[in-house]
């Protein structure tokens, strides 16, 4: 069984022991969260969408807070001496599956 979730203006697909990383949501390593937008649910039998996967929702624990690796950003205009260099990190939350409730 697998399910698409929402997070973060993200969609991710997932399966029970999957391991993802979302932005950052509240809770500290060892905690419990349900992702209850759920856009689909999917097994043998076939795939639930709409209104169908109303009450559905994902569990999950998080495995620890982390950064993402830095990205560079960096801005020039040509023969006008103007650069600016800026770094931005983002905060994650890793994410350990536990189940899938349809």
């Amino acid at each position: 069984m697998y399910a698409v979730v929402k997070s973060g203006g993200k969609q991710y697909k997932v399966v029970v022991n999957d391991v993802l990383r979302v932005e950052t949501l509240p809770g500290v390593k060892g905690d419990t969260v349900d992702l209850s937008q759920v856009l689909l649910v999917g097994d043998d039998s076939g795939i639930k969408t709409g209104a169908e996967v109303a009450g559905s929702k994902v569990t999950a624990r998080i495995v620890q807070q982390v950064r993402s690796k830095k990205v560079l950003v960096f801005k020039r205009r040509r023969r006008k001496n103007y650069r600016r260099m800026q770094g931005h990190r983002q905060n994650l939350t890793e994410l350990r599956i536990t189940g899938i409730q349809p």
